[in-house]
């Protein structure tokens, strides 16, 4: 039951972000699935590995790789699917647990939290580039072999 209602409310996170970027209406539905699907690979990593920088990690591969199919089945810019899928994945609350304890002159704690939101921003950055990547070599393979087919 947990996992629905997660799945739900990240679908509703995530169509509420499209709409504040202005992404097409009609394409709201599949912003709501990429943040959902990313989200919903992130808490299954969380609980398989414990660590939410790998799960950032995971979560942000999928977003990416979901928002680059479906930039190109609706032939639209990647960046109106990826966006309002990856906001779900941000360590807002770490940074601000971390520039709390910074004004609360805490700083060994606010180092530990300022260092876990670096980690996980920087996870979540690697994920989207070695996605775009592997997009980019699966494309590059394909357009060979399709103008392989061609020619003979």
């Amino acid at each position: 039951m947990t996992w629905i209602i997660q799945g739900v409310l990240s679908f509703i996170i995530a169509i509420s972000f499209a709409i504040i970027f202005n992404a097409p209406r009609k394409k709201l539905v599949a912003c709501g699935v990429v943040g959902m699907s990313g989200w919903l690979i992130f808490s299954v990593f969380t609980l398989v590995s414990g660590d939410s920088v790998q799960a950032s990690f995971a979560g942000a591969f999928m977003v990416a790789l979901a928002a680059h199919i479906l930039s190109k089945r609706f032939r639209m810019p990647m960046i109106i699917f990826s966006v309002p899928g990856i906001i779900l994945l941000v360590p807002g609350g770490l940074a601000f647990n971390a520039m709390r304890n910074i004004v609360e002159n805490d700083y060994l704690t606010a180092i530990g939290f300022a260092s876990k939101a670096f980690m996980t921003s920087g996870a979540i950055a690697m994920g989207l580039v070695f996605a775009e990547v592997l997009m980019q070599l699966i494309f590059r393979y394909l357009r060979k072999r399709k103008t392989a087919t061609h020619i003979t």
